[in-house]
């Protein structure tokens, strides 16, 4: 094929001005659609470890109100957590 047929082929020019754009935007601008994807996850990813710590810290809040109000949440909460024990009792762990 001769280059001045191919020239000659209506909107070519525009065909090839689009791939080297669409060849630009996708593999070497600073701020390229595979970079821009990989943002948009860290993003997604953030927000649900948001959603999971708000949840959390809604437990916690219960869980203090808990402990303020009776004395037996507060001899619970700290067998349950920091394996804490009376005087006269063994305490085993099993996992």
């Amino acid at each position: 094929m001769d280059w001045k047929h191919i020239y000659k082929i209506k909107g070519f020019k525009y065909w090839v001005a689009t791939a080297v754009f669409v060849v630009v935007i996708l593999f070497i601008d600073p701020n390229n659609l595979l970079v821009t994807h990989r943002l948009h996850r860290q993003v997604s990813e953030l927000h649900d470890e948001e959603r999971q710590l708000r949840v959390d810290i809604h437990q916690d809040s219960i869980n203090a109100a808990a402990i303020e109000q009776n004395l037996d949440a507060i001899e619970h909460y700290g067998r349950e957590n920091y394996y804490m024990k009376r005087t006269n009792e063994d305490i085993f762990v099993v996992r």
